[in-house]
């Protein structure tokens, strides 16, 4: 189900870090050699980069496969960024077609990807949103767009970006909720990212670091991230630790923040609703 690269180190152009490598993210799109769920990645693909001077990524998405893109080849010659997020997508059932259900996802500084499926979907989506408004605000109705909603609620309460992969994992496990969720994202300046049911890799080599779902090429240096584990990368240094470990400890600020704009977003559904609004009052935010 999908797989994504994120590449953090000196300026490379796009096609060095996607196309170039024997079996880099753009071969992985029909050819991947570590893919436990799904064999072809056909259904849509996205790349997210920086340039220099400007901290808000620029996002090039399409819902056809990447190599029946004309003019990817050509854009990805010649644009140069140090840090980039890609990804390939196999949709999962029930889940919308098209470029905005590609990833990766974007707000503010922040590109994220998701490698798995949220199982259930969409009917199991009601259970882990914090507001009703948390689903009418989806740029697009598949579980990835769902996912990055939740981490992002926590982003933007202060969560550093491991802790928030955790704290949405977690939020899911505890409310009964089961799925693949190798997470991935960055800011510009770091990565971070998640084994939970399907593969991550990395390297690091010189002033450089990739994460992503499989190696590129069969050159040393590649690590397997165990299941269940994070990780956290700059080009000096990569962390790996059992997620467990990861559980947020949100401080009661954090934690008020997050429930008082929970509870706003649910009143003002509740004022505004029609009879096509999605209805979620009975969910506790935690």
């Amino acid at each position: 189900m999908c797989r994504h690269l994120a590449y953090l180190g000196p300026p490379a152009t796009l096609r060095s870090v996607l196309i170039d490598p024997p079996h880099g993210l753009y071969r992985q799109a029909w050819e991947p050699r570590r893919q436990r769920h799904g064999t072809v990645n056909a259904d849509g693909f996205g790349i997210g980069w920086y340039a220099e001077g400007d901290p808000v990524p620029a996002r090039y998405r399409r819902g056809l496969p990447i190599w029946g893109d004309p003019s990817l080849p050509d854009l990805a010659r010649v644009t140069r960024s140090t840090a980039v997020l890609a990804s390939v997508r196999d949709a999962s059932p029930r889940t919308a077609a098209g470029d905005q259900a590609a990833a990766p996802f974007a707000s503010d500084q922040w590109l994220f990807s998701h490698n798995g499926r949220l199982d259930g979907w969409p009917d199991s989506a009601a259970a882990h949103a914090p507001a009703a408004r948390t689903l009418l605000s989806l740029e697009a109705m598949v579980d990835s767009a769902f996912l990055w909603q939740l981490v992002l609620e926590w982003l933007q309460a202060g969560a550093t970006m491991d802790t928030a992969l955790a704290a949405v994992i977690t939020a899911i496990e505890a409310g009964g909720g089961t799925g693949r969720f190798n997470f991935l994202v960055t800011d510009g300046t770091s990565i971070a990212a998640t084994a939970w049911g399907e593969t991550l890799w990395y390297r690091r080599s010189g002033r450089s670091v990739v994460v992503a779902s499989e190696p590129g090429d069969d050159q040393p240096g590649w690590t397997e991230v165990p299941d269940r584990h994070s990780l956290t990368a700059t080009p000096s240094l990569v962390s790996v630790r059992p997620l467990a470990a990861d559980i947020p400890v949100f401080t009661a600020a954090n934690r008020a923040h997050r429930a008082h704009h929970a509870h706003h977003a649910n009143r003002a559904d509740r004022v505004g609703r029609t009879d096509n609004d999605v209805s979620n009052e009975r969910i506790v935010t935690r």
